[in-house]
């Protein structure tokens, strides 16, 4: 029989041992997991980065053989990520940007993924028609890290961190979170650098990435048709991902041809958008004769009000709050109001947002409309990007406009003056795959059925939330310009005469002027006379004429989709923003153009649409309301008939016994109105 104390011995001797292995254990993590010191970080010069082509001897673009005096709209996607990004990736991604280029040119691409059986054909997508133009925006941020950690030949291949990333080692969670695990493996290094991964002061990292970046430029180059056929047009690009207490600060930065800094500076580097912007200016736009580059916000709905902060809500000096506006407004002129994580231009039920609801104000959204949240009003909130925490106005681009009236009266700059695009965000290098039925997701694994239509995803720890069935299948960015070439689609984007779609090939126009005529529609050479005697979308009204009191005449117009599948238009809209004399946040809706109560429906059981509609619609506004005293920003927003949104289609395809709870979900719709935006016209009173 073992005596008391020889028990105890035992008991102290195996609580000893468990003690030194939970020690070694403990050393062993903060050893695979350490982060790059900031007294050991590489310091890098990034103000002498090399701005040049990637070759000696760019071809020169041959003068496009067809022109558009008028200007025509363009096509295309400017937020697009393959498998250099290090979330694309831990999904399995095997799109390279070379793959990305050609499938929006027409050729057909496989969703395959790493890992998949040999038994398992892939599905297998193309676009409905092919685009325009294109920038594939890899994130910079892990760029290097990605390579590495899929190099044998690496030092960096066995840590830890790198085995996680690639699945080698696989965390006890069900099979659907692996991917989001994998990711997490990376992301949690937020804005330092692994000394695994990286070495001790980081730069194997930076290094690697440099190398990834210039391989992301040989495929622009050889995307990019030189000559003068002008049929598709591809930009330099990468996106900048920055997060601060889970909100959303995100960039996509697209060069205007293909001499660009020959580093990516990412949110590692720079952990303020300032930042980003300072460097983009000093090394490009002012500090190259021969580089410009603009960065593109998006998803501000993520953004728990930070991404459109009032300047004048600062506690700045206001030569330094000017410095900054100003800067702000160089560097950003565009924003993306939509894409696959929801819709980014309004919200209703925010209180400190004055005027009647928009019944239209609810499409898209990642939190549900009916969710109960506090309003941050004054204050930037958290949590955003895990889809919690207070909402704000200044997470939409419809309350920018109207925060750029005000900063633009106290501090005399407006940094959110704001040209309107969309986009995908696909991470399968799939942009613009289609129309709503036939959507096979962006994430990779959601290219299964069961996995899009999710109606909830928490990762344990709280590391990300989310609910793939309320993503939807991403918009289309759209441009006018004379011809289909890099220096005409990047002047276009300097002067805001860019569009966004919620997905169809819509083609809308918005002029303004104090002398355009009212009959101007029916005039045979709009809109050509409309650029003679106004302004079109992006731009700034002048002063109107000496005593003048009655409203600038607004025209607008749209063409439907003319794609198979493409609905008819119910009706045009203008929307129209300012701030009250008591500094409040207005907004108002006017129907202008087709009509609303047009009877056209769509049939739940089988998606077929009924009714009339309008291939093509154009009248002319005069704002009711106009205080000649009061500066506002209007823009137009275009929206189809009635039509099934994507789960709804995905639903119908499952036996009725199959279909999981989100199939029968209430709150999520089953249809939708497309839509368009276009960019503002700003008016701004003389006196």
């Amino acid at each position: 029989m073992i005596k008391g104390k020889t028990v105890l011995k035992i008991l102290l001797a195996i609580a000893l041992v468990l003690a030194l292995l939970i020690g070694l254990a403990t050393m062993w993590l903060r050893y695979e997991f350490e982060r790059v010191s900031e007294e050991h970080r590489e310091t890098f010069d990034w103000s002498s980065v090399a701005v040049t082509s990637l070759e000696d001897s760019t071809p020169a673009a041959s003068p496009c053989a067809a022109q558009y005096p008028a200007r025509k709209a363009w096509f295309g996607a400017l937020h697009v990520h393959t498998s250099a990004s290090y979330d694309a990736t831990s999904f399995g991604s095997l799109v390279n940007s070379g793959d990305a280029y050609r499938f929006a040119r027409g050729e057909t691409l496989s969703l395959g993924l790493r890992g998949d059986p040999d038994t398992y054909n892939a599905p297998e997508v193309s676009i409905s028609t092919p685009l325009d133009f294109m920038a594939v925006t890899d994130h910079a941020e892990n760029l290097g890290e990605v390579h590495l950690c899929h190099n044998p030949r690496n030092i960096a291949y066995d840590a830890l961190p790198c085995k996680l990333y690639r699945g080698d080692i696989r965390l006890p969670v069900e099979q659907r979170l692996q991917p989001i695990m994998r990711l997490a493996s990376l992301a949690m290094f937020g804005e330092d650098r692994s000394v695994r991964i990286c070495g001790e002061d980081g730069a194997r990292c930076r290094q690697q990435a440099a190398s990834a970046w210039r391989s992301n430029q040989q495929s622009v180059e050889a995307a990019h048709d030189y000559s003068s056929d002008c049929r598709f047009t591809a930009f330099h690009g990468y996106e900048y991902t920055l997060a601060v207490e889970s909100s959303n600060l995100h960039r996509n930065v697209i060069f205007a041809n293909a001499v660009v800094p020959q580093d990516a500076m990412s949110a590692k580097d720079a952990r303020q958008p300032e930042q980003l912007w300072e460097w983009l200016d000093t090394v490009c736009i002012s500090g190259s004769p021969d580089c410009d580059a603009i960065a593109i916000p998006h998803n501000s709905n993520w953004s728990s009000g930070r991404m459109w902060f009032p300047y004048s809500n600062l506690d700045l000096p206001l030569e330094e709050l000017q410095r900054q506006a100003a800067l702000r407004a160089k560097v950003e002129p565009l924003a993306e109001i939509f894409q696959v994580k929801g819709d980014s231009e309004c919200r209703n039920g925010i209180d400190s947002v004055l005027g009647a609801p928009d019944e239209f104000c609810d499409f898209e959204k990642l939190r549900r409309p009916t969710e109960p949240a506090d309003d941050c009003a004054e204050a930037m909130g958290s949590g955003g990007m895990l889809l919690s925490g207070c909402i704000s106005r200044y997470s939409y681009v419809r309350y920018a406009l109207t925060a750029g009236l005000l900063d633009s009266e106290k501090i005399g700059i407006n940094p959110f003056k704001l040209g309107i695009i969309a986009a995908t965000d696909t991470h399968n290098g799939t942009p613009a795959a289609g129309l709503e039925k036939g959507n096979k997701g962006s994430h990779g694994s959601d290219r299964e059925v069961k996995n899009r239509l999710l109606g909830e995803v928490n990762v344990p720890g709280n590391i990300a939330k989310g609910s793939p069935v309320r993503y939807n299948p991403g918009g289309v960015a759209g441009i006018y310009a004379e011809e289909n070439s890099r220096a005409a689609l990047f002047e276009a984007m300097r002067r805001r005469e860019t569009f966004g779609t919620s997905g169809p090939r819509i083609s809308p126009r918005f002029f303004a002027g104090w002398s355009l005529a009212e009959d101007i529609c029916e005039h045979k050479d709009y809109p050509a006379s409309a650029y003679d005697s106004a302004v079109p979308m992006g731009g700034d009204l002048p002063p109107g004429p000496q005593g003048w009191k009655v409203s600038p005449v607004f025209v607008t117009s749209a063409n439907r989709d003319p794609r198979d599948g493409g609905n008819l238009l119910q009706r045009i809209q203008i929307i129209k923003g300012w701030i009250d004399e008591q500094g409040r946040t207005q907004q108002a809706v006017y129907d202008v153009a087709g009509d609303p109560n047009n009877g056209a429906s769509v049939d739940p059981a089988s998606c077929a649409v009924s009714g009339p509609g309008f291939a093509q619609l154009c009248a002319s506004w005069r704002d009711p309301d106009f205080n000649p005293t009061v500066p506002a920003v209007y823009y137009a927003r275009v929206l189809e008939n009635p039509s099934c949104r994507w789960s709804t289609h995905d639903c119908l395809s499952l036996p009725e016994s199959e279909r999981p709870a989100s199939c029968s979900d209430p709150e999520l719709p089953w249809k939708i109105q497309e839509r368009a935006w276009t960019s503002p016209i700003w008016y701004q009173p003389a006196f």
